[in-house]
């Protein structure tokens, strides 16, 4: 039983701590994706692993609904196209997933959002080396010290703790957070 109690609240802890680090941070980001979608933009998500999942998640709710009925946003998961993955793992490299995925559906007004516990994978990196070449707005989820991503990115949000769950715990409510903010401004 302490042990179950324990993990839950050093989950807590460590959210709410970055919570208070980053809320500025977090409303500057939510009025840029809200500019963006309203220019016609869209977001392109990405990361691997769990945070693959957690890219897709984040593309679901904010195409479907997040908690109100409302106009679908455009948001796109990088992680789902199994043909393309292996296709471009296959013939060029695996560090180039997403990099020729962004250089073939960018447009004014995009966001790549890339979500990464160690921000130092290669396919990660050449994302956002990419991103920056095009011009796109750029948002990092990253944790530990936020490694290479951190450096290449317009809007990192750094979660500072080792251990992968409670990293990947506070990326996903993080990004709720988003969601839900993001859906009540463009409401009004």
């Amino acid at each position: 039983m302490e042990e179950i109690i324990s993990i839950f609240k050093k989950s807590a802890e460590i959210k709410v701590e970055f919570a208070e680090k980053n809320a500025a941070k977090i409303e500057r980001v939510v009025g840029v994706i809200v500019n963006a979608l309203h220019e016609g933009g869209k977001i392109l998500l990405f990361g691997n692993g769990g945070s693959a999942a957690d890219a897709q998640h984040i593309a679901a709710e904010f195409v479907n609904r997040y908690l109100l009925d409302r106009e679908p946003f455009a948001a796109l998961a990088l992680t789902t196209d199994t043909s393309i993955l292996t296709s471009i793992s296959n013939d060029i490299n695996f560090e180039e997933i997403f990099s020729r995925q962004i250089a073939a559906l960018w447009k004014k007004d995009d966001i790549a959002w890339g979500i990464t516990t160690s921000g130092n994978s290669r396919n990660m990196i050449r994302a956002f080396e990419v991103s920056r070449e095009l011009g796109l707005t750029t948002i990092g989820f990253t944790g530990k010290d936020g490694g290479t991503v951190a450096s290449l990115v317009d809007y990192n949000f750094n979660v500072d703790a080792d251990s992968t769950p409670r990293i990947q715990e506070t990326h996903i409510t993080l990004a709720h957070v988003i969601c839900e903010l993001v859906e009540k401004r463009m409401k009004t």
